[in-house]
């Protein structure tokens, strides 16, 4: 392949060296770990900074570096806005989690349910987590491995077994420890690799372009539009979106999702964990920015040299050995006419008066790419044509120095194996203390948990390997995992917010409402959003919204379970909440899209419905 035999000795040398001695490193420095707590936990020594740079690199993953760049590319600078809730979340995290959490001396976030619950609502909290991160943990490796294949030339099964082993070898050894600590020289690689990227990318502009100019470029196509203050909750990504829907979705994920809150439980005190977390809210946005703006300056860099009409390889090789060769040709053809009419309008440097001119053209290609992907599709349907996944890995490739692409290569396969690392890790922890544990017979030696730990993580493992070797049947991969995280985080979010705050809700009234919520959000899910979608159809509501409304919908239900026994102003506000519900899903159904009066009615009525019936001892006495 073309691409692949850009590839020289010194990238393979150097992806080689990097891989291996973060696996022999990580396996190494934990090797000693004999009880449970070095091995799940940590040795509950690890500092913020290791909290601090764990935490993010568990949640940057390869996508992050592979699909970013790319949704930049072709969208702008918008998207991180998504993450604008990510420092509320973190405040409220430090606050309220962190210190119940670590008091308990809790192995798993899933403990906490069953000391203030039952062992039902805590084991189905566990099942819930363990089915919604074992798909992602197989997602986590089909994704980078579809495009490495397709760049490398090589077998995707090989990938996804290549980056699975490699995973498992140190975290099956080391436990929560190795992934704490190869996580640390991970993320150093990745912010490294990261800053190399950005500089050669300016280097490699005409010389009379500086950094000002190419932001000058890059805002005449729009891609510098930062934050969207409309209140239009079908536009993905706003600045509403992002504090509203984001803090519920980022509460989820590090408040409750095993694979954060092992990072962080394995903190030396209460202080380093909530250290740790605020680094990470601190410097997560201002990442996503800088990687959202490398995206910015490629597609700078393409206006000034030739870009493929489609980035994908795989299209190139499809659509080359098909009858529809000339009509792809001609639509080729046009692209290029587009391209260097461009290039002769920002050559003498770009005037606001041909904005106007810009932006026409940027119309015209995209509707040319528009009907390139309808031929990608005529020619087979199974060929991913929509390629902002490959924009970046297209650019290295092609356009970086011997050695830098190694380095570059090395970084996705980093984040790949840091992510998928701590899914692995507190899938096995998960399993082995809220399962296993909680229901052997028997007294037995920490040697012996330890051992299952392995075991389970060599077996979800193998799962999550599984996983990716047959997700080729599965469409949208990489928005398949944030549908999958948001169809299960806010019903368990809402079942932690009902122990933290709620003392008059018991057990058996949270564990029917979750399996009631549970339900309902997956129908709302297949008829709001998936079905009407496959019509090629506008949903009712946009995915992300999902972690809000499962986390509301619990609470619901909990509380008009308990109606009884709750005081008159929380009885009262149950009503009107209920009425408010009814309002919501009468207009829904009615074509009334869910909108910001919808969305902070019932944020200010789940306020109250906590200030009500919220007691300090619910906490206190834990």
């Amino acid at each position: 392949m073309e691409i692949a035999s850009k590839l020289h000795l010194v990238d393979w040398i150097i992806l080689s060296v990097t891989l291996i001695s973060i696996v022999s490193y990580g396996t190494y420095v934990t090797r000693k770990n004999k009880n449970v707590t070095d091995y799940i936990k940590g040795g509950s020594d690890s500092k913020w900074w290791t909290i601090g740079l764990s935490v993010m690199a568990t949640q940057a993953s390869a996508i992050t570096f592979l699909s970013t760049p790319g949704q930049a590319f072709h969208s702008g600078m918008g998207f991180v806005q998504f993450y604008f809730g990510l420092p509320i979340a973190m405040i409220i995290i430090c606050v309220v989690f962190i210190p119940i959490y670590h008091k308990l001396k809790v192995y798993t976030a899933y403990e906490f349910l069953e000391g203030r619950f039952d062992l039902k609502t805590r084991s189905l909290a566990a099942i819930l987590f363990l089915i919604q991160r074992g798909l992602a943990a197989g997602i986590t490796i089909f994704a980078p491995a579809i495009i490495l294949s397709a760049v490398l030339g090589w077998d995707l099964l090989t990938l996804n077994i290549i980056i699975g082993f490699l995973v498992i070898i140190y975290t099956v050894s080391g436990g929560t420890k190795a992934v704490n600590v190869t996580q640390k020289q991970q993320m150093i690689i990745i912010f490294i690799g990261m800053l190399i990227a950005f500089f050669m990318i300016m280097s490699q502009l005409p010389e009379n372009i500086t950094f000002t100019n190419a932001l000058e470029i890059a805002g005449a196509s729009n891609k510098m539009e930062v934050l969207d203050f409309s209140f239009d909750l079908s536009n993905r990504y706003t600045v509403w979106t992002g504090v509203l829907g984001g803090t519920f979705l980022m509460l989820s994920y590090f408040g409750t999702d095993q694979s954060q809150v092992q990072r962080y439980l394995s903190g030396k005190s209460v202080r380093e964990s909530q250290l740790g977390l605020i680094f990470n809210g601190l410097l997560k946005v201002p990442m996503q920015f800088f990687i959202l703006l490398i995206g910015v300056m490629v597609f700078v860099f393409y206006q000034f040299n030739a870009s493929p009409l489609n980035f994908n390889p795989t299209v190139n090789d499809a659509i080359a050995s098909s009858k529809y060769v000339e009509e792809y040709q001609q639509l080729e053809a046009e692209h290029i006419q587009i391209e260097n009419t461009k290039k002769a309008i920002f050559a003498d440097g770009f005037q606001l008066i041909e904005k106007e001119q810009i932006q026409a053209l940027n119309e015209r290609d995209l509707a040319i790419k528009v009907a390139s992907k309808a031929i990608v599709k005529k020619v087979d349907a199974a060929i991913e044509a929509n390629d902002k996944d490959y924009v970046f890995i297209h650019f290295i490739i092609n356009n970086l120095p011997r050695g830098l692409i190694g380095l570059l290569l090395a970084v996705i396969l980093s984040a790949a194996m840091s992510s998928t690392a701590s899914e692995l890790n507190a899938l096995a922890s998960t399993t082995a203390i809220d399962l296993y544990k909680r229901n052997v017979k028997g007294e037995k030696s920490d040697a012996h948990y330890v051992k299952a730990s392995k075991w389970f993580t060599l077996l979800w493992g193998i799962v999550a390997i599984s996983i990716a070797c047959i997700a080729n049947l599965f469409e949208n991969l990489i928005e398949l995992v944030n549908i999958i995280g948001s169809i299960f985080y806010g019903n368990v979010l809402g079942i932690f917010l009902l122990a933290f705050f709620f003392k008059k809700v018991n057990g058996n009234a949270v564990f029917i409402a979750a399996l009631i919520t549970q339900v309902l959000i997956c129908l709302i899910f297949y008829f709001g959003i998936y079905n009407l979608e496959a019509q090629g159809l506008d949903p009712i509501i946009s995915y992300l919204w999902l972690n809000f409304i499962g986390c509301i919908l619990v609470s619901f239900f909990s509380l008009l379970f308990v109606f009884k026994s709750i005081n008159r102003q929380s009885k009262l506000t149950l009503v009107i909440t209920s009425l408010a519900i009814f309002k919501i899903t009468y207009d829904i159904l009615n074509d009334v899209s869910l909108n910001i009066f919808h969305v902070v009615t019932l944020i200010i009525l789940f306020f109250f419905l906590g200030f009500f019936n919220f007691d300090k001892t619910t906490i206190n006495d834990k």
